[in-house]
């Protein structure tokens, strides 16, 4: 259901061109397709950095009991009102202008060998994008291409904040949380929102999130989304 809402398979069940296209990359199919929306904003090599650093999961920062008012002051530091994924961007920038430095990672309490790690996907990925036909275009300051391009991978999992004061996806009615670790918990509640991935321990939590506008989904998957679900 997930690949034919995607476009990458037809109604008979068959590989499209944007499914082949997207079946170079050796990754969850929703992130090749953010890859492929993020040429046509204009964002392709800040979102195949958002790819790689989503790719290492939740260890990006780390908080020793000893340093945790630093480490939360150093995380801080990275925040971007959007949500996590121009958080990690964030981190991802900063540290490739210290050309990728070990030091840098301490003191910002950063997990070195995750960063290299994500360092190692997006070479991996760049080349890919280059065998596919992806333009490498780069425009930082256009926040609403890059969720746009998150949003058009990951449409499938949308949540949006309820008058009962708590989120529900969207196609499949359920009750989710924001996660505590990301930069959107607190009590702004961003009406509207799309995850990379749901968690369950205590609650069903939505982790990495970017808030977006409803009227993103009819244009990115009128197959999926109709006015009235928004």
């Amino acid at each position: 259901e997930q690949l034919y809402a995607l476009g990458a398979l037809n109604d008979r069940g068959e590989l499209t061109k944007r499914g082949r296209r997207m079946a170079e990359f050796p990754m969850d199919p929703q992130l090749s397709k953010m890859l492929l929306a993020s040429e046509t904003e204009g964002v392709s090599s800040e979102v195949l950095s958002i790819a790689a650093m989503l790719q290492i999961g939740a260890s990006v920062f780390y908080r020793p009991k000893e340093r945790a008012l630093h480490a939360d002051a150093a995380r801080a530091n990275f925040r971007a009102s959007a949500g996590d994924h121009l958080t990690l961007l964030n981190v991802w920038e900063r540290w490739r202008e210290t050309d990728f430095s070990a030091q840098w990672c301490y003191d910002n309490f950063v997990q070195v060998r995750s960063m290299r790690k994500a360092r190692d996907l997006r070479e991996q990925l760049a080349q890919l994008m280059e065998r596919v036909e992806i333009e490498h275009r780069s425009d930082p300051a256009n926040i609403d291409g890059i969720c746009k391009a998150v949003t058009a991978g990951f449409f499938y999992h949308t949540a949006r904040w309820q008058a009962t004061l708590e989120y529900r996806t969207v196609k499949h009615p359920q009750t989710v949380h924001i996660h505590p670790s990301s930069v959107l918990a607190g009590d702004a509640h961003p009406r509207w929102v799309v995850y990379h991935e749901l968690v369950f321990t205590s609650k069903e939590y939505m982790r990495q999130l970017v808030e977006i506008k409803p009227q993103w989904l009819v244009e990115l998957a009128p197959h999926f989304y109709k006015t009235e679900d928004v």
